[in-house]
């Protein structure tokens, strides 16, 4: 396994009139960020905040390339970015335990925070397709490249973890400093993380490591439902 200080390149925020920093999701040009009561979108070139949708926004959010979904308690509501209508209602897995969210080949993957598992589940029904197990609370959880990184936080200690998707095992971990927490996780789909720093109300950007070096082991598994 791969052990290495998380590199830390940016910090966004805190940004007015919001103290917490819930899901992270990235749509190829702008992050969001669940703030309690309503998304927020940033331009990250400048920091600057652009937009929001009143809507409840306790933890996780992902976008499939069309729509926003987003954690509200017990619930993950299906969400037009553009008017901010509510299309699809499907219950969360973990009945509001839920943490992170990301979505990948047509699938939702939601992370569970104190029951240290990771659902894929039918986005139009809810349905548990399958469950890894982490040794760790798990907060935040993306794809990229093939590779599935879930956000820990436990006390004072912090990671983003790269996990076999099949096994759960831990392949690489990127410890944040001490007291830097991560509250939600996106890759911008090239060399960035974005993750939310939780009570502090900012966004950090961590750099991914380059894959020269890493090993195989989580793959992304061809999912029932790809649309």
């Amino acid at each position: 396994m791969k052990r290495s200080p998380a590199g830390i390149v940016r910090e966004y925020g805190p940004f007015p009139g919001t103290d917490r920093v819930h899901g992270v999701t990235h749509d190829g040009r702008h992050v969001w960020f669940a703030a309690g009561d309503e998304l927020i979108a940033f331009d990250p070139a400048s920091g600057e905040a652009l937009r929001s949708i009143d809507v409840a926004a306790h933890a996780g959010t992902a976008f499939d390339g069309r729509h926003l979904f987003q954690i509200a308690e017990d619930r993950i509501r299906k969400i037009d970015p553009r008017t901010g209508r509510v299309l699809a209602t499907i219950p969360a897995p973990g009945g509001g335990g839920d943490a992170g969210l990301a979505w990948a080949e047509g699938t939702l993957w939601v992370g569970q925070y104190r029951d240290r598992k990771i659902h894929q589940v039918d986005p139009r029904t809810g349905a548990i397709l399958r469950t890894i197990e982490s040794d760790r609370f798990v907060t935040g959880v993306t794809w990229i490249d093939g590779e599935l990184w879930h956000g820990t936080w436990e006390g004072d200690e912090s990671e983003l973890r790269r996990v076999d998707s099949r096994t759960g095992e831990v392949l690489e971990r990127l410890e944040m400093p001490p007291g830097v927490g991560v509250s939600g996780l996106e890759s911008d789909g090239g060399d960035r993380f974005f993750c939310g720093g939780g009570s502090g109300g900012t966004v950090r950007v961590v750099r991914r490591p380059g894959r020269g070096s890493a090993a195989g082991g989580s793959e992304l598994p061809v999912a029932s439902t790809s649309e």
